[in-house]
């Protein structure tokens, strides 16, 4: 059979492997894919502004539909420019293909215009990063990148191609996908496993981004119920259990409510699933607390016991090992006093983290009241997504997310996620769901130009921007460290009502609380872009917390 061109061999293995999207600022060291693309309708290509954006956009994707999706840029500018993204991809456990030009074979290792040796450049941030060395040999590496992004811990790839080797002759035959054995649960496992948790007297189950990829929330609930066993979420995962059922205690989190990491601490047995116990998922590494049994289960074998000891591993997705415990378990009920205990437990975080009905800031709009509108607006399957800043300490606290699969933030703490990850989740989902991006003034101003692929593309995206005229996360870390000593934190930002008119869309600024309800109710009803500038008085750093008192210790 005669040869295909390898770009377009490329794209086709792509397609086959079930890729729907790919975002990019084009480049002219890869034209040989981006002609491809143009002949594979499957998979549709959006250009977007900047490269971070792009691979922001590609890490919501593949998030929210489990499917890697594609990011693009030229050389070493694009790549260094790509790089936030594809590391909040490998910190999320999230699977990306990031291709990326490179200088033509001629021309490498001369320091070629925008040359770097790429594959070295991403390989403390994927899972696998290569130079393809031939366009014949392109189709399989494509297909091997593919494996490793979604198996076992997902996470992104990256392939440098030399721009010359997309116009190389490839196989028409395309490399067939290979098999991946799923993993279960030793028998001996699950029987300690719930020997272990029926004999606690302060089970926990802490629910990780496992549960999210592997479909597991329904599972878990009823794993939960079956046992009587609470359940808390883990860092950005706080959809991975409805927080509204009475066993959900919390999310581990920053502004969670105190109650959280009390329990948390106080749990004799934990069982951490789909969760590796990153640094804010455990407060520090505080979390299980000392003398705790933790049992961890996870898709990677690498990560088990990796920050700290654990009485049982499991390596299985999470789907897996909840369907086994269940399947084992027996269809008796929870003691009565583990009930109560739950029930007590639960209250106890009701009302630490009900939202107050009344504004409890001096001046400007309270968040919290801004939460607490957003939440009754809102439909259960509305998506939000956030960006890295103090204003999430009120939306951990006080919003309830009741459905998998309705929020997206890094646990990276990239600034900028939030924007390109609302435009993406509006594309996936079509403009069905309510798409709500929450963002600061200064992550808001590093990607808020990616608007302009929103109205190109007819998205409908809220974008609701805390304005407090600082990067108030660090402003804060400053007052405590090196009081009344300000240096870099304060903003100077454009009009935001403006801004959002520029591309077409509705802009409204709050400044006061009576002001909330209208101005949501206008913007999720508005058919294309709306940006809600909520003016935040900069005593109102953080929940909780005031600058004025920060700073003087």
């Amino acid at each position: 059979m005669a040869g295909i061109r390898a770009g377009v061999a490329a794209a086709r293995v792509l397609r086959e492997r079930g890729v729907r999207y790919a975002f990019s600022v084009p480049g002219e060291s890869f034209l040989g894919l981006l002609d491809a693309l143009h002949e594979t309708p499957e998979i549709q290509l959006v250009s977007t502004r900047h490269e971070g954006g792009a691979a922001f956009m590609a890490e919501a994707v593949g998030k929210l539909t489990g499917v890697p999706a594609v990011c693009m840029g030229t050389r070493g500018v694009g790549s260094a420019n790509l790089a936030i993204g594809v590391h909040t991809a490998y910190q999320d456990s999230t699977p990306l293909l990031a291709l990326v030009g490179q200088v033509e074979t001629e021309f490498r290792h001369r320091e070629a215009l925008q040359e770097v040796e790429l594959a070295p450049f991403f390989a403390q941030i994927t899972k696998w990063a290569v130079e393809a060395p031939t366009g014949a040999r392109l189709p399989e590496i494509v297909g091997e990148a593919y494996r490793r992004s979604v198996t076992g811990r997902p996470g992104p790839v990256a392939i440098a191609l030399r721009g010359d080797i997309l116009d190389e002759e490839a196989p028409a035959d395309l490399p067939p996908p290979t098999a991946t054995p799923a993993a279960t649960p030793r028998p001996e496992d699950v029987d300690a496993t719930l020997a272990l948790l029926a004999g606690a007297e302060r089970p926990l189950i802490i629910a990780g981004g496992g549960v999210l990829r592997a479909g597991a929330t329904d599972l878990l609930v009823r794993l939960a119920e079956r046992l009587g066993l609470p359940v808390v979420t883990g860092f950005r995962r706080h959809d991975a259990f409805p927080n509204d059922h009475p066993l959900y205690l919390g999310p581990l989190s920053f502004g969670a409510a105190a109650t959280v990491a009390e329990r948390a601490r106080a749990a004799d047995v934990v069982l951490a699933l789909g969760t590796r116990l990153s640094e804010i998922t455990t407060l520090g590494y505080t979390i299980p607390g000392p003398g705790a049994t933790l049992i961890h289960a996870d898709i990677a074998p690498e990560v088990l016991g990796q920050t700290f000891p654990a009485r049982i591993a499991i390596a299985a997705d999470a789907a897996t090992v909840v369907s086994t415990l269940l399947a084992a378990a027996g269809t008796g009920a929870a003691e009565p006093e583990r009930a109560a205990a739950n029930a007590e437990d639960r209250a106890r975080f009701e009302a630490a983290a009900l939202p107050p009905t009344r504004s409890t800031v001096a001046e400007l709009v309270d968040p919290a009241l801004v939460v607490a509108e957003l939440q009754r607006q809102l439909p259960p399957e509305a998506i939000l997504t956030s960006d890295a800043g103090n204003f999430w300490g009120w939306f951990a606290r006080h919003f309830r997310f009741r459905q998998p699969g309705t929020f997206l933030g890094p646990t990276s703490g990239a600034m900028g996620y939030a924007v390109p990850a609302a435009v993406a989740a509006a594309l996936v989902t079509g403009n069905r769901r309510p798409v709500v991006a929450l963002v600061g003034d200064g992550g808001f101003m590093m990607t808020g130009n990616e608007l302009a692929v929103a109205a190109q593309l007819g998205l409908k995206v809220v974008c609701l921007v805390f304005n407090n005229a600082l990067y108030g996360t660090i402003r804060l870390h400053q007052e405590r460290t090196y009081p009344r000593r300000v240096a870099g934190t304060e903003l100077w930002s454009p009009d935001f009502v403006r801004y959002a008119e520029a591309f077409g869309g509705l802009g409204i600024r709050v400044e006061r609380n009576e002001e909330i309800g209208d101005a949501l109710a206008a913007a999720l009803a508005h058919p294309g872009i709306a940006v809600v500038e909520v003016a935040v008085s900069r005593e109102t750093i953080a929940i909780g917390q005031s600058l004025s008192r920060v700073g003087a210790g």
